[in-house]
């Protein structure tokens, strides 16, 4: 493998940021730029082929992809056209530079087995995108020769082809040992990201913080739609839309002093007759919107928003309304 020269840092003085750039609509010619990597995927669900793609366009050269599923194999056929479909020893024997990009809790064993079966080669980079982990999971590689960096992206993934173009000004969560800081400052930077540096032993943390503001942001809004829906708005989206992102601009720009709202105002009444609407027409939604009222009114009271005299009443509904709905999840011996 030719030795991988990392693209420098920024100083501010290059002219435009390669972040800003769009990205280019042909691959350039590997020819032209130096230490050009041979890349292979193990795992082709929703985040190898969009990083394999990213890759390509910074001339890198994918050149294997295993994958398992019928989806994942048309996912690679589609996204990484001509590359062929190899079992994961077969994509480490041809590639320089690896992507790991399979479930959280499957990374250590592949890990684990790659080394131990002898696929691992001296040299090679061997990259993961699990935001549970960090460097140290690729242990059993490095001690194999193997250079290991953990890169996740921090962005929501469909398997298609737009990933791509998200990635540019996405942030990644990066682990590497020193040594390997500027070449993967230098990779993130070729798919068009923005390197944030995350102790090893922060990773865990770091990756709640995520799926807290994502994962359950993708469960509220659903909920949510289903409400209007049932209160007879025809397009909940095109209602919500303008909406939630006012209210997630403002939590990005000023936190909790964005915080509006009944819970907010100490409106206990108001509040009162939510959850009994809710208990009637969708009682799903109940144990999830007390717990979310109870953290934003101590937010709201700790920084001042919630007047302690309107806590009380309000904090005694919510407190009543999940004694209520823990006697009705008992009633029926549950």
């Amino acid at each position: 493998m030719a030795a991988y020269r990392p693209v420098p840092p920024r100083t501010g003085t290059e002219g435009p940021s390669r972040v800003n750039a769009p990205h280019p609509t042909e691959p350039p010619d590997p020819s032209a730029r130096p230490a050009r990597l041979s890349v292979g995927v193990v795992g082709a669900g929703r985040v190898g082929p969009a990083l394999a793609c990213a890759l390509r366009l910074a001339g890198h050269r994918p050149v294997a992809v295993s994958g398992v599923s019928d989806a994942s194999r048309r996912r690679a056929e589609r996204m990484l056209p001509g590359v062929p479909l190899v079992p994961p020893a077969r994509v480490l024997e041809l590639a320089d530079l690896v992507l790991l990009t399979v479930p959280d809790d499957a990374l250590p064993g592949l890990v684990q087995g790659l080394s131990e079966t002898g696929a691992v080669r001296p040299g090679q980079l061997l990259v993961h995108t699990s935001g549970r982990y960090g460097a140290s999971v690729l242990d059993p590689a490095r001690r194999a020769g193997a250079l290991p960096l953990a890169l996740h992206p921090a962005m929501t993934f469909t398997g298609t082809e737009v990933d791509v173009q998200r990635l540019a000004g996405c942030s990644f969560g990066v682990t590497a040992p020193e040594e390997l800081r500027l070449a993967a400052q230098a990779l993130v930077i070729e798919m068009g990201g923005e390197p944030e540096w995350i102790a090893e032993e922060a990773r865990p943390l770091y990756h709640a913080g995520l799926a807290l503001g994502a994962n359950h942001l993708v469960t509220l809004v659903a909920q949510a739609m289903e409400l209007l829906r049932k209160a007879g708005v025809e397009h909940p989206d095109r209602m919500l839309g303008p909406l939630l992102g006012a209210a997630l601009d403002n939590a990005l720009r000023s936190g909790d002093a964005a915080l509006t709202g009944p819970v907010a105002r100490g409106d206990a009444g108001t509040v009162a007759a939510h959850v009994s609407e809710l208990r009637k027409h969708a009682p799903g939604t109940v144990s999830g919107y007390l717990a979310m009222a109870r953290t934003t009114a101590d937010r709201a009271l700790a920084h001042g928003l919630l007047k302690p005299e309107l806590a009380e009443d309000l904090l005694g509904v919510l407190a009543d309304s999940a004694d209520a709905a823990g006697g009705a999840e008992g009633s029926d011996g549950r």
